[in-house]
């Protein structure tokens, strides 16, 4: 524990001052600023944060994420070298990585809001818009984490990095709309719920807009949703499904990485 500890420190330190870290948090503060001061209703400026937070947050987590680890490539080798567990080892490095990330995002969009003040449905409002992101920062960094040990090639690496951001955020709800109007005249309930939990983006938008009372704007899928949310079945679903999400790109990380020869 102590060496996971320490690790994280070291790298949670050094991920704070990077530039592109700063920037991150600076960008979701000027367009929660700008959405409440030209809005006007923090509820409306944090029901249009979050189609920011779906694509931007996936984005910066996974692609930053990648990017860093392999620049952090030598500093783990050096690491490696010393009598340490590598599960330990990887713990740090992938808690290094992601607390920096929940922290910047958090203050970011939490900072405007909490400037002007909100009343207590504004503030729940805004805990469930920030527990979204914080769900998709670990489940991306841990991806990030995962590719950056997978492969060598660092271009190879960052490629996959976008691929699977292009998948699960554009590519994937492309394959949902052809399959609901490819076989739009059979009962798709339990194919549409399916498709929802095998997307970590979809659940947490889902999840977003019915708690913003969005469903309506989202027709069939949104009352298929509804209908299987609203009760204690579909919130364990839907938990287990964001928990597999978190941990197994974390548990085939620590294989791979107590595996790999570097």
């Amino acid at each position: 524990m102590s060496t996971l500890l320490k690790v994280l420190k070291y790298q949670a330190r050094d991920a704070i001052r990077s530039q592109w870290l700063i920037a991150y948090g600076i960008f979701f503060a000027i367009v929660a600023e700008g959405l409440l001061r030209f809005g006007g209703d923090p509820v409306k400026a944090q029901l249009s944060l979050i189609n920011v937070v779906l694509l931007v947050v996936p984005l910066v987590a996974i692609v930053f994420g990648t990017v860093y680890l392999y620049n952090a490539r030598e500093f783990v080798e050096l690491l490696l070298a010393q009598p340490l567990k590598r599960r330990q080892l990887y713990g740090g490095l992938y808690l290094g990585l992601t607390i920096p990330l929940i922290v910047v995002f958090t203050i970011g969009i939490g900072l405007p809001f909490a400037v002007r003040g909100l009343d207590l449905s504004s503030w729940s409002a805004l805990a469930a818009l920030l527990g979204g992101g914080i769900v998709l920062t670990c489940v991306f960094s841990g991806l990030a984490t995962l590719i950056a040990v997978r492969f060598e090639d660092r271009l190879r690496g960052l490629g996959v990095a976008i691929g699977a951001w292009l998948l699960l955020t554009v590519i994937y709800d492309g394959f949902v709309l052809f399959v609901l109007a490819a076989f739009s005249s059979y009962p798709l309930e339990r194919v549409t719920l399916g498709l929802m939990m095998a997307n970590p983006i979809d659940i947490v938008r889902l999840a977003l807009l019915l708690r913003f009372d969005g469903a309506a704007m989202m027709g069939y899928t949104g009352a298929v949703f509804l209908k299987f949310f609203d009760g204690p079945a579909g919130v364990i679903v839907t938990l287990a499904a964001l928990t597999l999400w978190v941990s197994l790109p974390i548990a085939l990380g620590v294989r791979t990485f107590s595996r790999k020869d570097f």
